[in-house]
């Protein structure tokens, strides 16, 4: 007796459709400039569909020396494992500097840069991050943390968030002690180095 057939009814995957439709932010790159990205990209970092293709994610980093920075950081791990992630700081488009976590894929371990894809998920939502550090900071912490990375005063922290510039001080004085500093400044280059 012959065996059954399979049914013949398997539909094929429109690729182009899951990418665009991934609940998290997705974007192709090709030596660090954007190619294409998803929805979910542009709901993250505030900006339209193909607004910034052709630009470098450089657009979307607090400054350039911190672009380049995490460049030269990862590219190593990308080379040697093929996959990268960490929590950091990243800027939407219309300014605003938030928390976000980053997972990366290389297809050309010789040149980690050249292809590569990029997953994003905004932290900023209360969601609990994965650093043991980040982790233990509440979304308060967070918030003032990204403006104080943006350059702003405990004073100027305070009027943007609503609070007081005492309530600023005791925040600061928390996440000074959670990663060892005892400036502003260091505080700052702490948060940036990932």
């Amino acid at each position: 007796m012959a065996a059954p057939k399979k049914a013949a009814t398997v539909q094929a995957i429109d690729y182009r459709r899951a990418f665009q439709d991934a609940p998290v932010g997705q974007a192709i790159g090709r030596d660090r400039v954007i190619l294409d990205y998803n929805r979910a990209f542009a709901k993250i970092f505030h900006c339209e569909a193909q607004e910034l293709v052709g630009s470098t994610f450089e657009r979307l980093y607090p400054t350039q020396s911190h672009f380049e920075t995490t460049g030269q950081r990862i590219a190593p791990v990308l080379a040697k494992h093929l996959t990268f992630s960490d929590d950091r700081v990243m800027r939407r488009l219309d300014g605003e500097l938030f928390w976000v976590h980053v997972s990366g894929f290389t297809y050309t371990p010789e040149d980690p840069h050249h292809d590569t894809i990029w997953a994003f998920t905004d932290l900023s939502t209360g969601r609990k991050v994965n650093s043991a550090l980040r982790g233990s900071m509440t979304p308060r912490e967070r918030d003032i943390a990204a403006l104080l990375i943006e350059g702003k005063t405990g004073k100027e922290v305070a009027q943007a968030l609503g609070i007081s510039p005492r309530t600023v001080d005791i925040y600061k004085t928390r996440l000074l002690r959670k990663y060892s500093v005892s400036s502003t400044p260091d505080l700052v280059k702490r948060l940036l180095a990932g």
